[in-house]
């Protein structure tokens, strides 16, 4: 199994492409090298492979704090559980039910005004994984820029403390737990957490 999540860029036509695309690039290059495990087409829209789905949820929340750190830039990603039976030299050629599963997840996020949401063979996991991320996604869709990149330093850095944290950014200890408080970031890796513990029990 794997997941392939595709996502488009919220706000994109307003800034220019350069503000966002390098960074964007950068989370990207972090998880593989392009085509193969990501590409960018249709201007701002994205696809990339995570080769191990239990690290998908976690993935998806770095690209969002890390977009979200610019003003008015947001991300809207489909997660697809499942497998790949065909594996081209470019992502976006490549195929298996993970890649329907995303595609057809991603074409329904604007109606379901939801940014993030998975789709996989159990539609039991996904009822409730959706209904937490929709959950979740009510303090994120809110991140200020300095709340997302307090989470975008923190889950780069599991180990740091709040101090260690605060040296990285320039700021004082309390100032960063009070970032990571307003964003709910106990709750969102506590969801991110359950959601692996769910999908190992599916495997």
């Amino acid at each position: 199994m794997v997941c392939v999540i595709t996502g488009d860029v919220i706000n994109s036509t307003k800034k220019p492409p350069q503000i966002w695309l390098s960074l964007l690039k950068k989370e990207l290059n972090k998880i593989g090298k392009s085509p193969k495990v990501w590409e960018i087409y249709r201007g701002d829209s994205f696809q990339v492979l995570i080769n191990k789905p239990e690290d998908a949820l976690l993935a998806a929340i770095k690209i969002k704090a890390a977009l979200k750190t610019l003003p008015n830039i947001d991300v809207r990603m489909a997660l697809g559980l499942g497998s790949r039976t065909y594996n081209a030299a470019k992502i976006t050629e490549s195929n298996g039910s993970a890649f329907v599963h995303s595609g057809e997840k991603f074409e329904t996020l604007k109606n379901e005004k939801q940014n993030l949401s998975i789709k996989s063979n159990w539609p039991d996991f996904d009822k409730e994984m959706n209904l937490f991320l929709r959950i979740i996604l009510i303090p994120m869709d809110s991140w200020t820029i300095n709340s997302a990149e307090a989470v975008k330093v923190a889950i780069e850095n599991p180990g740091k403390s709040q101090e260690g944290l605060g040296l990285m950014m320039g700021i004082k200890q309390n100032a960063v737990s009070s970032r990571l408080k307003r964003a709910y970031y106990g709750e969102v890796m506590e969801v991110n957490e359950m959601y692996k513990i769910k999908l190992k029990a599916l495997k």
